[in-house]
């Protein structure tokens, strides 16, 4: 089984049949990966459109669309794109990341994206845009900037170069709203901002006003869902409930996943405390505290009513990158799991949860080793994964 398993990873995109290692149930499935695209430069989200139709985000270059007959259209971007995105800036971990589809698409023909952008020259900023895909994939009209003050790391500092922690994921919830995730940009003072939009989730309406229901606490900025985040990677919603669970990329010491409740804060500040000093005022990385302990990712003592994560893998950081739950019985036993990958430890963890919502167990999918950017189901039940590498994956479990 070893030399099988070692010879799969060799031939990765060969088709090769893999199974679950450390499984805790006979049920769980059998994996089976191949490769549907590979010479990519950077894939970083995926988004399925009503007849199979996949839209595909390079984070240097722009959107593409990929036709069930395996034709590639370049959509929104740089050189050879049907339509320029000028403004684009790709810098450390930004550019072109984020893709959402409207659930409304067959009537409204909307796609959102987030982007880094220079239209706004000191500071740049992130931006989610709404654009309208005619029927031919040829192309895409009408761009409207709906959200234009998400914070930017435009400079430099100790903890890395410009455009890093930008957070860039859009998902749809069954509520119909956007959901959006932001980083901290390596700024202690944007998770717990009331009127920055850095270090949160944003849940808005399809022109990028505050959808109703939203409960910010009072004097904040209308459009945030939750606050108190380092940088989300992913957002899910579970099947049984709808509630959102995100996959947030720790530091050195922790990676988490949380159930985000309305209103809620998780708890990152990575300002120092009165006594403490940090280099450029952030201690994301050592501590906060008079103490000397780590600064923690929820800080329980802190915050009233914190959001309390599902899981951590306290200790170490995994690189906790994006995150989806699987449906279908075709899942078997992971039917309702949450699959999750880690960028540093480059591999796949599917996280069962109990009837509550609490976790249950965690085991390791045999697929083969990379980065992994993004995870979605696709409409056809199967799991489609883009590497850093410049694969997606199709994953089907048999």
């Amino acid at each position: 089984m070893f030399r099988y398993f070692k010879r799969c990873l060799l031939l990765a995109g060969a088709g090769c049949v893999l199974g679950s290692a450390n499984f805790a149930s006979a049920q769980a499935p059998t994996l089976n990966q191949s490769n549907l695209m590979t010479g990519l430069e950077n894939p970083w989200d995926l988004a399925f459109l009503p007849d199979g139709a996949m839209l595909f985000t390079e984070k240097c270059k722009g959107l593409s669309v990929r036709l069930p007959d395996g034709t590639v259209n370049k959509l929104f971007g740089g050189d050879g794109y049907a339509v320029a995105a000028k403004d684009l800036v790709c810098e450390g971990q930004s550019g072109m990341q984020g893709i959402a589809v409207d659930p409304d698409f067959s009537t409204n023909r909307f796609i959102y994206v987030y982007m880094s952008s220079n239209l706004k020259k000191k500071p740049r900023t992130n931006r989610v845009i709404r654009l309208q895909l005619p029927a031919s994939y040829t192309v895409v009209t009408d761009r409207k900037d709906i959200v234009t003050d998400i914070p930017y790391k435009d400079k430099g500092n100790s903890y890395g170069g410009p455009g890093a922690h930008s957070g860039g994921r859009l998902r749809f919830g069954p509520d119909g709203n956007l959901y959006v995730t932001t980083g901290d940009n390596h700024n202690s003072e944007l998770p717990q901002s009331l009127r920055k939009l850095g270090g949160k989730v944003l849940r808005l309406t399809r022109d990028g006003a505050a959808a109703p229901g939203n409960r910010p606490p009072k004097g904040a900025d209308p459009r945030i869902y939750t606050l108190g985040h380092r940088n989300v990677q992913g957002i899910s919603f579970r099947p049984s409930t709808g509630q959102p669970y995100v996959s947030e990329h720790g530091p050195n010491h922790n990676d988490e996943i949380t159930a985000l409740v309305v209103g809620g804060n998780g708890g990152w500040d990575p300002r120092p405390e009165r006594g403490v000093t940090c280099e450029d005022n952030y201690c994301g990385y050592g501590s906060n505290k008079k103490d000397g302990s780590l600064t923690p990712m929820t800080d329980t003592p802190k915050f009233k009513n914190v959001m309390q994560p599902v899981w951590n893998n306290g200790g170490e950081s995994d690189g906790m990158g994006p995150c989806e739950f699987l449906r279908g019985n075709q899942w078997k036993s992971w039917n309702g799991a949450l699959m999750v990958g880690m960028m540093a430890t480059q591999e796949l963890q599917v996280l069962t949860l109990n009837g509550d919502g609490t976790f249950k167990e965690k085991v390791k999918a045999n697929v083969p080793t990379d980065r992994i950017r993004t995870l979605v189901q696709g409409p056809d039940g199967n799991l489609y994964v883009s590497t850093d590498s410049g694969s997606i994956w199709r994953v089907v479990p048999e």
